[in-house]
């Protein structure tokens, strides 16, 4: 399998993993916020703040699908990187907040660094594409 397909099949997967579990926050945060890490529910109408989360991670995946679906691939790799650092936060949001270690380093570490990777890969294969040199005009006889 191509450098090309693995980096199209690892982002469609971010997408679309993104999107979903975006979307759980929003239509049921009570049941999907154990999962996230945090050792107790917000108190008082601190609910609201999951779905923030998730429109959050939503737009994060529409972000990523956009650039994906159009084809700028170089884009996508930079866009990877910086989003990565939205999960290097959550992962710190649980370890600060006495959140399950296993969760922040299992489920946000290993999601953002993954992300990284598939980032720079992502800039690497665009990267060689760019870096090709032209072939010279042939020159008349």
């Amino acid at each position: 399998m191509s450098l090309r397909k693995i980096n199209t099949v690892l982002a469609a997967a971010f997408i679309l993993f993104i999107l979903w579990f975006g979307t759980e926050f929003i239509l049921s945060p009570e049941t999907t916020a154990p999962g996230f890490g945090l050792p107790s529910w917000p108190s008082g109408d601190g609910g609201g703040f999951l779905i923030i989360k998730g429109i959050r991670d939503v737009v994060l995946a529409l972000v990523l699908g956009i650039l994906l679906v159009t084809g700028h691939r170089r884009a996508l790799g930079w866009v990877l990187l910086v989003e990565a650092l939205a999960a290097y936060g959550d992962m710190t949001t649980v370890l600060a907040h006495d959140g399950s270690v296993a969760t922040a380093l299992g489920v946000h570490g290993l999601t953002a660094t993954l992300m990284v990777v598939n980032g720079l890969l992502l800039i690497r294969e665009t990267r060689k594409g760019a870096a090709a040199p032209a072939t010279p005009a042939p020159q008349p006889a």
